[in-house]
């Protein structure tokens, strides 16, 4: 029964990795700015990788250690600003405010499911899936704070 879950669980996490892919490739085709564009494609590689990593997983192809675990620095900006609408013209800032959004959503779904579990494989994969999308995170937000406040010849 723990690994008819165990599948289950990683199923799911499958289906939010491809859709994470194409909400990134669907913004990159609305965005003209050629850094949003670069970063916006470097999400949806590394979103394709964690979909390639669990489809291995799966297979028992790898240990939930293969993904490392790392300090991440959490600015916290997505839970202080509100979400723009991706459907509307955005501006870079606004691009990766989005995408911060999408990271915290993504590793709130992750660490939730990881709670949920006691200690064990399935604990362990949820977690360190859950450190990758707090580093996606880590990188728009930081993408975001040097777009919307510029440093300034003047300090």
């Amino acid at each position: 029964m723990e690994d008819r879950k165990l599948e289950d669980l990683v199923n799911l996490a499958i289906r939010r990795e491809i859709e994470a892919y194409d909400f990134y490739k669907g913004l990159f085709d609305k965005v003209q700015d050629a850094a949003a564009k670069d970063a916006l494609d470097t999400l949806a590689k590394e979103e394709r990788k964690h979909r390639e990593f669990l489809q291995e997983y799966k297979a028992g192809k790898l240990g939930g250690d293969a993904l490392r675990l790392t300090q991440v620095i959490d600015y916290k900006i997505a839970e202080h600003l509100e979400k723009p609408d991706p459907d509307k013209d955005l501006e870079s800032k606004d691009v990766y405010l989005v995408a911060a959004h999408r990271e915290h959503s993504s590793w709130a779904f992750y660490s939730g499911l990881a709670e949920l579990h006691s200690e064990g494989p399935a604990k362990e994969m949820l977690l360190r899936m859950a450190n990758e999308e707090k580093r996606h995170k880590e990188k728009v937000e930081y993408l975001y704070s040097n777009t919307a406040f510029p440093q300034t010849a003047g300090g």
